[in-house]
């Protein structure tokens, strides 16, 4: 309803209108959002360095650098090391995306801005 006022409140002083806001409550308004804002934006930042280094240990360490040390377990007919440079990786990078559609949903979800 446009229009009504709210008793003022000291002398001299006038009314508001149902609905304006004062500098101090736009001023928290906006903090929070910025506030919330930036814990979206860490929240996607580390799930999005927890999937690189789950990447990086799988294509980089049990498929090159840790390869001596998985040599002696056979899987597949051949030793663990050649295993995941050549199929465990993909199956790994493949969940990884699964993994990551899905926790950004959430994400998206816990903090108002899904689609």
């Amino acid at each position: 309803m446009t229009g009504e006022t709210t008793p003022a409140t000291g002398s001299g002083s006038r009314g508001r209108a149902v609905g304006d806001t004062t500098s101090h409550e736009v001023g928290a308004v906006m903090m929070s959002q910025n506030d919330r804002d930036q814990k979206y934006w860490k929240a996607n930042l580390n799930l999005v360095r927890n999937c690189l280094i789950v990447w990086a240990v799988v294509a980089f360490g049990f498929s090159i650098i840790f390869r001596p040390l998985l040599s002696g377990i056979s899987i597949g007919g051949t030793d663990l090391g050649f295993w995941f440079a050549q199929q465990g990786s993909i199956i790994v990078f493949l969940a990884l995306i699964f993994f990551y559609a899905w926790r950004m949903n959430k994400l998206d979800r816990d903090f108002g801005v899904e689609e």
